[in-house]
């Protein structure tokens, strides 16, 4: 009875408290920010929101989604699925979880659509250029021919019915490198969103980036600067993302140079040396699958064929190898 009592005059003296209000009317908004070294490169994500522990919550189903992924993509790593079917898929036929499957099923739509310019087989052209762990070296032709037998999406069959990926030839290979980081930071954007984040950017390197949203202070959206690729320092145009990504190539990220010509890491299956022509793409669309992969094939094929083959709903901008540095959005 005289626990009653007590709450009873305790809530009598909370209505006629001075200046009462209720609890959180104007809650704090909160930032928070982490990161992570994965799929060689550094995921990092800002978040804000007014309640600490969800966004901490969020932030970390995020982080370990990625380190999931690397586990299943990695082709460093000998025990993930796509290793596993690097080594096998040449022998017999290899099931795939569906996820896998679907990924691999969207790289080859990317291959076609684009020409073959998009091709996940590259990696042994990464590799006898130095580009697979370095920073590039000037290969022998022998060694370049030796590298394209084995390129070539159209190596690769998938077969829908059995969830299958079988390789036409042995020394064909998978690698993740031109979509991975692309397909990571939608999936955390989706993890992100359906735990209740509604401000944030996720970063995976420069390269691929997604905003949900807007931060506090610009209703724009985030502000990204897309980087002048004679001087990284500097910046040659701005942009906001509100619920977009953006992805960017660039002949500054790994490049080499051989009698004063530059050799960059973004390789032209269909030749077997790197694209010439151009210093930076970027590419924004709502998904970041998208975007990266759309960099290569408009970094390798030109301002001419990019203006032809635009993705709807996608704003490119191109800086172009010229005595004089030429940027443009693409009209």
């Amino acid at each position: 009875m005289k626990r009653i009592v007590i709450f009873l005059f305790l809530a009598v003296l909370a209505c006629f408290a001075p200046n009462a209000a209720p609890a959180d009317s104007n809650p704090a908004v909160l930032r928070l920010e982490e990161s992570l070294d994965s799929m060689g490169t550094t995921f990092s994500v800002v978040v804000y929101g007014t309640d600490r522990y969800k966004m901490q919550s969020a932030v970390e189903l995020g982080l370990e989604e990625v380190r999931r992924l690397d586990q299943l993509l990695s082709n460093y790593r000998p025990d993930s699925e796509w290793s596993r079917v690097n080594q096998h898929a040449a022998d017999s036929p290899v099931k795939v979880s569906k996820e896998s499957f679907d990924l691999l099923s969207a790289c080859v739509r990317y291959s076609e659509a684009s020409g073959g310019a998009f091709d996940i087989t590259v990696g042994p052209l990464m590799r006898v250029w130095g580009f697979y762990k370095g920073s590039g070296k000037f290969p022998h032709r022998a060694e370049i021919r030796g590298a394209m037998a084995n390129v070539g999406y159209k190596n690769i069959v998938l077969d829908p019915k059995e969830q299958t990926v079988w390789f036409r030839r042995s020394g064909v290979e998978i690698d993740p490198g031109g979509i991975g980081k692309g397909y990571a930071v939608d999936r955390m954007v989706a993890i992100l969103r359906e735990n209740g984040i509604r401000s944030g950017l996720i970063t995976a390197g420069s390269s691929s980036i997604y905003g949900i949203g807007a931060p506090p202070t610009e209703p724009k959206g985030w502000r990204i600067d897309i980087r002048d690729p004679k001087d990284p320092g500097k910046s040659v145009e701005e942009v906001f993302l509100k619920d977009m990504s953006m992805s960017t190539s660039g002949n500054y990220e790994k490049f080499f140079r051989v009698g004063g010509k530059v050799y960059s890491h973004i390789m032209d299956p269909r030749t077997g040396y790197p694209a010439p022509g151009m210093l930076s793409v970027s590419v924004i669309t709502p998904k970041t699958l998208d975007s990266e992969a759309w960099t290569k094939p408009y970094f390798i094929n030109g301002r001419n064929w990019a203006s032809k083959h635009k993705l709807p709903g996608s704003r490119v901008y191109l800086c172009e190898d010229r005595s004089e540095l030429a940027c443009a959005w693409l009209q």
